[in-house]
């Protein structure tokens, strides 16, 4: 029986625990306990996760998997108790064909293409956010006032979503993250973003307009509470994973002066510097958990059918037999190939998004900022080890 358990416990804000790292270093499978008491495992080498993120032997569906922390245990009680079940369209918990079908619906919207095209809007709202944070006052919030807002109203445009809204969503999805949130909060903040977007659809079936859900309403494959499902899963992963992208990757620089002049210098290295960032901070570091539905051999490891997998990506994304020197920061190393859009049928719909996002924030943020610095030492910045998704919760910032 291993003791080994998942923590978010970090000893410097950048790296991921000692501990998995070390791990990481004598071997990419580990035997791991889970929240519930279940014993399954802990991968920590790249190709390792890669091959059962890429596997349809690994399940996604949420009736097989195990907790792999306190705070998701007491979610799956209180869920089983209340009878909650996820929207009907939230694809990321399906496995193929269920997942295929959705997938198929809406990967015409987000192609490199029409993702492009987007980029001067990404821009205006750029310059708009840093325009608003120089008028104010000194020090200022950065994932307020920049890393938050440009992903936020990016994907409400996109999806058609009032971004007067925001507030509403904003509030219930820092509830859904958090790790100290009751399993009760969880539910109510999960069956609110769900019952404003039913109304959102419901208008928006009366009164049309040119946006990713209008057009998916006019489509007519889908019903209400599919639509519902899938706008939940696009809204709240649109915005909160690149707002802490933006704010961490910011952080990064602000405490690396070398690699922060590196860029500077040479801002056609932005490209090569996001999916640095991406690589090097991966800040999913509670999962993802697949299922095995056989026995499914692993770089020579079996794993049984039933047994839970945690990726540890952060720790993956290092593996040095992928990344030599991976747990230093390097804005010139080629990292494309890195695991934080995860890998298989559900690596991120949005990565393109995102990129474009991160490469136009960043730069945008070096050309207008030249004098940008932390407000406060580097260890008074509150990271979050309390949320599902790492990052910052604030950033005070000066220039």
């Amino acid at each position: 029986m291993s003791d080994l358990t998942l923590t978010t416990r970090r000893e410097r804000p950048l790296d991921p625990p000692d501990r998995f790292t070390e791990l990481g270093e004598r071997a990419h499978l580990h035997r791991m306990a889970y929240a519930d008491g279940h014993q399954g495992w802990l991968v920590t080498g790249y190709a390792a996760a890669r091959a059962v993120l890429a596997d349809p032997r690994f399940s996604n569906r949420p009736e097989l998997a195990h907790p792999p922390v306190a705070a998701r245990l007491e979610l799956l009680k209180e869920m089983q108790e209340q009878q909650f079940r996820v929207p009907p369209g939230f694809f990321l918990r399906m496995d193929a064909p269920e997942h295929t079908r959705y997938r198929k619906l809406l990967a015409g919207q987000f192609t490199v293409r029409r993702m492009n095209q987007l980029e001067p809007r990404i821009e205006e709202i750029a310059e708009a956010c840093l325009d608003r944070m120089e008028a104010g006052e000194r020090p200022a919030d950065l994932v307020e006032a920049f890393a938050l807002p440009i992903p936020s109203l990016v994907i409400c445009e996109l999806l058609g979503v009032p971004y007067a809204d925001r507030e509403r969503f904003q509030a219930d999805s820092k509830v859904l993250f958090g790790l100290d949130s009751e399993g009760a909060d969880v539910i109510a903040a999960m069956t609110s973003i769900s019952t404003y977007l039913y109304g959102l659809i419901q208008h928006k079936r009366a009164e049309p307009g040119d946006d990713l859900l209008s057009g998916l309403v006019a489509g007519g494959e889908l019903t209400d509470e599919e639509l519902t499902g899938v706008a939940f899963l696009l809204l709240v992963a649109g915005h909160e994973t690149t707002a802490n992208m933006l704010g961490l990757g910011t952080y990064a620089l602000l405490t690396d002066p070398g690699q922060l002049a590196v860029l500077r210098d040479d801002p056609s290295l932005m490209d090569n510097a996001v999916e640095e960032l991406l690589r090097h901070l991966t800040i999913i570091h509670l999962g993802p958990v697949r299922t095995a539905l056989e026995d499914v051999e692993v770089e020579g490891t079996v794993i049984a059918k039933g047994e839970a997998v945690t990726l540890h990506l952060p720790v993956a994304n290092r593996d040095p037999e992928r990344f030599p020197g991976g747990g230093r920061l390097d804005v010139t190393r080629p990292a494309t190939g890195h695991l934080a859009f995860g890998h298989g049928i559900h690596q991120c719909l949005g990565q393109q998004l995102a990129r474009i996002e991160m490469r136009v924030g960043y730069a945008a943020l070096l050309r207008r900022l030249p004098g940008l610095r932390l407000a406060v030492p580097p260890e008074e910045v509150p990271m979050r080890t309390d949320m599902s998704i790492y990052g910052v919760h604030r950033l005070p910032v000066t220039w």
